[in-house]
């Protein structure tokens, strides 16, 4: 019998329908990259609230036998023969950056996993264990606090002030059909509400949540239908900036395209909005695509920016993003012209453990944030197959062994002690 570490969880797999249970005798495992890892009780967190556990389809877990004292594939329950087993991942709650994801064996599959990230998880004594780091403590998103009586009550106040308004009857549905938390938070009237404007978009990222025409994925919402009026958009934000304290409006969402396409109208939106108040802080979420636009929008009256970005690597970033009319050196034009309009900055970094901590990957980032002078990092865990990702980006541009999120995100606090780490847009009053 190998020696046994009394930190080590215990590995879960599921059944075929669904159902969760633990494999006595073998140890949880996570991967980053390629590179397995068993894990511990310090080096996870207990499960956030409002995470979700998750059956991987077609893989097969990835554990460690106590054993023989080795990592091993296993198709079936080693108890039960004739019973096949899956791997069990989670969907970690806003805020917290995954440390490893899911052990798993897809068999060299070409069909991706369904759109969600798929952390590192185990059991303990008494509880499931994430191996995940928290970055951003704020309860924005956080369910609890979102009772559906009172977004149904917010929704019907505004059904009645404002019964034309188009874009107000769109968030109707993101809150009450699809759940959306920015929608939500809208109706009820705190933090952040969002502003989807844009119908199109000039890029064909491979995790999109509004469109997939690839590999039988299927978007997670409907993309807006049309591009609101400037008085539409500017009617939402004043609702929410002067009644919210430290209000946060972003344009660009989960259910459109890139915002920028609609510039037009959303610098129009801005302009009303500011003749109307200074208060609040309106945000754009963007791929940072069209630098003159980015300047207009500044100029227009614009606060923040955040830019998503899978990699700071061209031909990483280019193989995720997929432009259609743009180029990486545009990107970073655009944040350079933000900030030197003295805008705050983030980056939206989609991280998948094992290529987001890579040597070369680590790096670019470091080289890119003295380049640019960013203000912030999102950390965003990766909606998307990572096994399948590590693939194409490597593929791409090989990035060398993991060195361990935890250490990259500690390793930027301590070279770039101005730099802020979190999860959600700040409102002005912060930056």
């Amino acid at each position: 019998m190998a020696y046994i570490n009394k930190q080590m969880l215990t590995a879960v797999v599921a059944d075929e329908h669904g159902n969760i249970f633990e494999l006595d005798g073998y140890a949880a495992a996570g991967m980053s990259g390629n590179d397995f890892f068993i894990l511990t009780k310090s080096d996870t967190c207990p499960m956030p609230h409002g995470s979700e556990l998750m059956l991987l389809p077609d893989r097969a877990p990835i554990v460690f036998n106590l054993v023989t004292d080795r990592f091993e594939t296993l198709e079936t329950n080693p108890f039960q023969p004739d019973q096949r087993i899956f791997p069990v991942g989670v969907f970690n709650s806003p805020g917290y950056v995954n440390l490893h994801f899911c052990a798993y064996d897809d068999f060299g599959m070409d069909t991706p996993l369904p759109l969600f990230s798929y952390g590192a998880v185990g059991f303990g004594k008494n509880d499931f264990r994430s191996a995940a780091l928290q970055v951003d403590d704020e309860p924005r998103q956080d369910l609890r606090l979102m009772p559906i009586a009172q977004v149904q009550r917010g929704v019907e106040k505004y059904r009645k002030k404002y019964p034309d308004n188009r874009l107000m009857r769109h968030l109707e549905k993101c809150a009450l059909e699809y759940g959306c938390p920015a929608g939500k938070n809208f109706f009820l009237g705190r933090y952040e509400a969002p502003l989807p404007t844009s119908v199109v978009c000039n890029a064909r990222c491979l995790g999109c949540i509004s469109l997939q025409t690839d590999n039988n994925l299927c978007a997670c919402q409907d993309r807006i239908s049309f591009i609101p009026d400037p008085e539409e958009i500017a009617g939402v934000a004043l609702e929410h900036i002067l009644k919210v304290e430290k209000a946060v409006v972003s344009f660009g969402q989960g259910c459109e395209g890139e915002p920028l396409t609609s510039a037009d109208a959303i610098e129009k939106a801005i302009v009303l909005i500011r003749e109307k108040t200074d208060k609040g802080t309106i945000n754009l979420n963007s791929n940072a695509s069209l630098p003159d636009r980015v300047e207009r929008l500044c100029t227009a009256g614009l606060d923040s920016m955040r830019v998503s970005m899978n990699s700071v690597r061209n031909a990483c970033y280019t193989a995720y993003f997929r432009p259609k009319s743009y180029c990486f050196e545009d990107v970073v034009d655009s944040i350079k012209r933000a900030r030197a309009k003295g805008r705050f900055v983030a980056i939206n970094y989609l991280n998948c453990p094992g290529f987001t901590d890579c040597q070369e990957e680590k790096q670019a980032l470091f080289d890119f944030i003295r380049h640019t002078d960013i203000n912030m990092i999102q950390w965003r865990n990766l909606n998307f197959d990572p096994r399948h990702y590590i693939r194409i980006m490597e593929n791409a541009a090989p990035g060398g062994s993991p060195t361990g999120m935890a250490n990259l995100i500690k390793e930027l606090s301590r070279t770039f002690p101005q730099l802020i780490h979190g999860y959600f847009n700040p409102p002005k009053q912060h930056f």
